[in-house]
């Protein structure tokens, strides 16, 4: 511990600061789930699912693609469902921990070891996965090793990219946890896990028509591509470890300011980016009345850009000019790789 704490940055004022909020906020008992809240929101997911499979299994081309609308809507609500209870530490959110893979098709395991180094290590180059997205998407210019000709009509060609984001995810479950299973110990959930991924494919394939299986899957994961690259790409992006957590966090995060009903139903609490990266384990419906606090906080903390909030479609501009001005650079001989960095390796002394 000596070794490791001599090597450690210094704990900065606002870190310090950061953690009286928490504790107070604790003490507060902004963890504390509102059950009602949940009820009213899955009774919404469950009412826009039911009426998706209806309308998809109705003869007129009209009802599937209502259907197949509603079913897409519903696949990503169940997400953002899925993304706070995993994240989530008290019982309730424990208890529907299953919503990832049975709902979503998505496995815990795999998801919490990809998204939780992305909360930790927000907008890192070479660690942070969700900005690893070559060589499809770029968000920077690459070395000339990386770079790939799609890169040139990347700006344009977004939707088809975009819109495989769930049907890569599902893939990706499954192989995982059946490396996971391989192992020597596997950890306690992989074969849970993956039965209720045979079992979500099973309800999926048997309540909807096949090319609404793959149609709803398609438009979900469009609409959820869109939602989740807009909050961090545009922002800051770190070539070196940043040892202060909060300063990284408002550097590398934008909330977004929804003007409709719809939409904040929509984003499903991923409006809230910086205040949920702030505080992952905090149920989402807590977010809106943080946001002011964490407003102040970052005042008070001479935070520099303070706490980043965009109207949506102005949101999601930003981030369409942010691929076509990658898609315009010339390569960066300098480029650092977007995978494979491990900066924590370090010589403890003996």
């Amino acid at each position: 511990p000596e070794a490791l704490d001599a090597q450690a940055a210094p704990v900065t004022s606002v870190q310090k600061n950061f953690r009286s909020l928490r504790a107070q906020l604790e003490k507060d008992g902004w963890w504390n789930r509102d059950i009602g809240h949940e009820i009213r929101v899955l009774t919404v997911w469950a009412t826009v699912m039911g009426a998706g499979v209806y309308c998809a299994n109705q003869a007129p081309a009209l009802y599937q693609g209502v259907g197949l609308v509603l079913l897409a809507l519903a696949n990503t609500q169940a997400g953002w469902l899925a993304h706070d209870y995993i994240h989530g530490i008290d019982k309730f959110a424990d208890n529907l921990r299953f919503m990832g893979p049975l709902v979503g098709g998505m496995s815990p395991i795999w998801w919490s070891d990809k998204h939780n180094k992305h909360h930790a290590l927000t907008n890192e180059i070479g660690v942070d996965e969700d900005i690893a997205t070559d060589p499809v998407l770029y968000v920077r210019a690459p070395n000339e090793q990386s770079d790939s000709w799609f890169r040139k009509i990347q700006h344009f060609a977004l939707p088809a990219p975009f819109s495989t984001l769930f049907l890569i995810w599902r893939f990706d479950s499954i192989k995982v946890l059946i490396s996971e299973l391989r192992k020597k110990k596997p950890r306690k959930s992989a074969k849970a896990e993956l039965f209720f991924i045979a079992l979500h494919w099973a309800i999926v394939c048997s309540i909807m028509p096949a090319k609404i299986v793959i149609g709803h899957i398609l438009l979900s994961g469009l609409i959820t591509a869109i939602i989740t690259t807009a909050t961090h790409q545009s922002e800051e992006m770190f070539e070196d470890f940043n040892p202060d957590f909060v300063d990284n966090q408002f550097r590398s995060t934008r909330d977004a300011q929804t003007t409709n009903p719809f939409s904040t139903w929509c984003w499903g609490g991923m409006q809230y980016q910086l205040e949920h990266h702030l505080f992952p384990s905090m149920p989402r419906s807590k977010y809106p009345k943080l946001q002011p606090i964490m407003a102040k906080f970052a005042e008070e903390n001479k935070i520099p850009g303070g706490l980043r909030i965009t109207n949506e479609f102005k949101l999601l501009a930003l981030n369409w000019r942010t691929y076509r001005d990658a898609a315009k650079a010339d390569v960066n001989p300098k480029a650092m790789p977007t995978r494979g960095r491990n900066h924590h390796v370090t010589a403890i002394p003996a």
